[in-house]
């Protein structure tokens, strides 16, 4: 792990294993009202990561669930004893104005929302929370992935310590 600032954490992520711990790791910090947001290419482990956070917390919970990509249904959620976990993917929505059909600030309300591929709607990410996990995936050489996460609000204070 590479500190460059109390907000920003990176990790190497050598194996999809690794970003599944990443996402296990943060499972245990979420809370209600946390927006967090996963950006990279195609195959750079967003959905990994994120279906890891959604199972561990499940699991906190003696609960088990598929976790499948919300790609084709745009949102998946689940519930815990604790919160709702919304898994919303926006890669095939076509204009931002979508979004309030996803009733995304009415899940904040009520849990957790984990959004992947963000940049479809960058201005309305901003709007929806100031307590944000801004968790960008990058492929590099030699298979590879890493992980620079940026905190803002509540978020900067739970990562310390943040170990996978």
């Amino acid at each position: 792990m590479v500190v460059k600032s109390e907000a920003i954490l990176e990790f190497e992520l050598p194996s999809a294993a690794a970003t599944a711990r990443l996402g296990e790791a943060l499972a245990g910090l979420v809370d209600v009202g946390d927006l967090i947001l996963l950006r990279g290419d195609l195959g750079a482990g967003k959905t990994t990561l994120a279906r890891a956070l959604v199972q561990a917390h499940l699991a906190r919970h003696g609960l088990a669930e598929d976790v499948p990509s919300p790609t084709f249904t745009l949102v998946q959620t689940y519930e815990s004893p604790s919160l709702l976990l919304t898994h919303v993917d926006l890669y095939r929505i076509e204009d931002a104005s979508e979004l309030r059909e996803l009733g995304l600030a009415e899940a904040l309300d009520e849990g957790v929302v984990l959004v992947e591929w963000p940049e479809r709607a960058e201005e309305e990410m901003r709007r929806l929370s100031p307590s944000r996990l801004d968790i960008s995936l990058f492929l590099v050489p030699e298979g590879m992935h890493r992980a620079r996460i940026e905190a803002t609000g509540s978020w900067t204070a739970r990562l310390e310590g943040l170990t996978i």
